[in-house]
């Protein structure tokens, strides 16, 4: 791992909420090195990332996602404990039950051994408590679809 360490949890696109309060680049703060329209810029960028890579591409990125997936099965395989975001299912994590969500979570030979709740200020719960709720709509939606 480099001297950046940045973690977003939550959904995908705007339900992404980025944890900008625990980001560090060399154990320093980010808070303290960039201005927060700064930060708020690369929040925003953070979120619309995805789409964009999709646009340029004319299809969805493959690659990062399979680089993710080959890591963390390299942890799980060799025990490695190493923390990385995942869709994990909740059990009383961050007040939340009954659902996969994003969030960081140690993987070793038990897959997620530990799901890592980090501590967050009311904006960035706030964020949180939004990506719950649009998440909990479309699963609500996919329920209510029957199959032909």
């Amino acid at each position: 791992m480099g001297s950046i360490q940045a973690f977003t949890i939550g959904g995908h696109g705007d339900e992404m909420v980025p944890l900008v309060k625990s980001a560090m680049v060399g154990g320093v703060p980010l808070t303290k090195m960039l201005s927060k329209a700064r930060l708020d810029a690369i929040v925003e960028r953070t979120r619309k990332g995805g789409g964009e890579i999709v646009q340029l591409l004319g299809t969805s990125a493959y690659y990062a996602p399979g680089a993710a997936c080959a890591q963390m099965v390299e942890a799980i395989l060799n025990d490695r404990k190493l923390i990385v975001p995942v869709a994990a299912y909740l059990d009383g994590e961050y007040g939340l039950k009954d659902m996969y969500f994003g969030v960081l979570a140690k993987l070793g030979r038990g897959g997620v051994e530990e799901i890592i709740e980090i501590d967050m200020d009311a904006e960035e719960r706030a964020a949180l408590d939004k990506s719950v709720e649009i998440i909990r709509g479309t699963m609500s939606a996919l329920v209510q679809v029957k199959p032909s």
